[in-house]
């Protein structure tokens, strides 16, 4: 096993980063996948906070949390066909990930009416 990370966030906090009145928070932080995805949903902002908590979550299992240089956009959170959560990482995240021996990332997510939740564990 790599490593393992767990957080948790409160969805307004979210809410209220995205409705400053720019988009920089959106593009600095979720892919285009990720924002076309949580735009299509009633409840937008918990899917928005879902994957910022995974992209913390991986970070600390990845062992780095925001240092190294790392951007929330190179962790992408998608699902696939079956709905399943998938954990993909670009760029840094990518490289440290391949330094460390990572094959796999398990995620799961799960929110709440105030807060969403996630937890990674990357394998070698």
């Amino acid at each position: 096993m790599i490593g393992i990370g767990i957080d948790i966030i409160e969805i307004a906090r979210i809410e209220k980063a995205m409705q400053k009145g720019s988009d920089r928070f959106r593009h600095r932080t979720f892919t285009d996948r990720e924002v076309e995805y949580c735009e299509k949903k009633r409840k937008k902002y918990q899917h928005y906070a879902a994957r910022f908590a995974a992209k913390e979550s991986a970070m600390k299992a990845l062992g780095t949390g925001w240092r190294k240089g790392i951007g929330f956009s190179e962790i992408e959170l998608i699902h696939g066909s079956s709905g399943k959560p998938e954990l993909f990482f670009h760029g840094k995240a990518g490289e440290i990930l391949d330094a460390s021996g990572g094959k796999e990332a398990f995620v799961s997510v799960s929110h709440s009416h105030n807060y969403a939740a996630a937890m990674v564990v990357l394998t070698g």
